[in-house]
C-alpha cells in the first residue's frame, strides 16, 4: 500500500514537548561532513537540525574549514578534524571525541580518502545505538551490509541511487515505488530516494511526496533535508516516520519561500522559513 504524506501525517508523528524539558532531551545531533572545497554543506545541514527543533547540534569538519563555519553562526558547535578527507585517523579521533547525541548525519559535503574509514566510523556509531542518516558521499554500495535492520535513512537522489542498488529509478511512478520498497526490504534500511516526487520506504511501509516547487533544484535543500531528517530521529521518530515527515516539512517550506520570492530562493531560505511550518506541530505537555 502506498500513502501521500500529508499534514495529518506530520501532526501525528512529531512529538511534544515537556513543559519542564531540560537541554538534551529534545534531541541533539552531530554532523560529519565537509571539506576542503564544501563548507556550506554540512553547514546547511547543522542549522537545519537546529530550526527543525534540536536541542544540540555538534558539526564536526576539516579544520581548515571550521572558522569560517564558527562565524556563521554562535550556536554551532564546531569539532574540527586536522585532514581534508575522511581517513581512519580522523575516524578514531572522531569516535574518541564524539558527544553523546541521539542521531548522526553523515556525507553532506564530506570528501573520503577510501571506504574502510567510513565503514569503521559508520559500525562505530551504530554500535554506541546512533541513529544515522547517510547522504551524499556516504551513499556508497559497500555501507548496505552494515546498516541492515539499524535505525539508518539513506537519501539518494536517482544518480545515487543508481550508485547504491545498480539501477536507475523508472519515471512510472508505480514501478519507482516497487523498485523503492523492493530494495528498502531487501536491505533492511529506509530510503529517501529524492526527486520531482519523493518516495519514501522502509519496504513495509511506503509513502510518496507531491509537495514541494521548482525553486528548490537550488544547491543545499538536500543538505537542509538531511539535519530535519537527523532531528526527528533524533527526537525518536521511526526511521520511516522521520523522513515521510522530513521531507514533507522541506518542501512545504520551500512552497512558502517560493510564494514571496519565486524562482530566486536560496537553501538558507528554506531553513529560515522551517519554524513557521514546524510551529503548526507545537505542543506542549505537563
Amino acid at each position: 500500500m502506498i500513502a501521500e504524506v500529508d499534514d495529518s501525517l506530520v501532526a501525528k508523528v512529531i512529538p511534544p514537548r515537556r513543559r519542564k524539558s531540560r537541554k538534551g532531551e529534545n534531541g541533539s545531533v552531530m554532523v560529519i561532513g565537509g571539506s576542503y572545497l564544501y563548507h556550506g554543506a554540512p553547514t546547511l545541514t547543522a542549522l537545519a537540525a537546529y530550526r527543525a527543533g534540536a536541542d544540540l547540534v555538534y558539526l564536526s569538519v576539516p579544520e581548515v574549514i571550521s572558522v569560517p563555519i564558527r562565524a556563521i553562526s554562535p550556536a554551532l558547535i564546531v569539532i574540527p578534524f586536522s585532514d581534508t578527507k575522511l581517513t581512519m585517523g580522523v575516524v578514531r579521533r572522531i569516535v574518541k571525541n564524539v558527544p553523546r547525541v541521539d542521531a548522526v548525519a553523515i556525507g553532506p559535503g564530506l570528501s573520503i580518502a577510501d571506504t574502510a574509514p567510513l565503514l569503521t566510523l559508520i559500525k562505530e556509531l551504530l554500535g554506541r545505538g546512533m541513529r544515522l542518516v547517510l547522504d551524499a558521499s556516504a551513499l556508497i554500495p559497500q555501507v548496505l551490509e552494515i546498516i541492515s535492520s539499524h535505525n539508518v535513512v539513506l537519501t539518494p537522489h536517482a544518480g545515487e541511487f543508481k550508485r547504491l542498488f545498480g539501477v536507475e529509478p523508472s519515471d512510472d511512478m508505480e514501478e519507482r515505488c516497487g523498485l523503492v520498497r523492493d530494495e528498502a526490504k531487501k536491505h533492511g534500511v529506509t530510503l529517501l530516494v529524492k526527486g520531482a516526487v519523493d518516495v519514501i520506504s522502509d519496504g513495509d511501509s511506503t509513502y510518496i511526496n507531491r509537495r514541494g516547487s521548482p525553486s528548490m533544484t537550488v544547491g543545499g535543500t538536500g543538505d537542509v533535508l538531511t539535519g530535519i531528517v537527523a532531528t526527528l530521529l533524533a527526537k525518536g521518530l521511526n526511521s520511516v516516520e522521520a523522513a515521510a515527515a522530513a521531507v514533507y516539512v522541506n518542501c512545504v517550506a520551500g512552497e512558502e519561500v517560493t510564494e514571496r520570492m519565486g524562482l530566486h530562493i536560496l537553501p538558507t531560505d528554506v531553513i529560515e522559513e522551517l519554524p513557521n511550518v514546524m510551529k503548526r506541530y507545537d505542543r506542549i505537555i505537563d
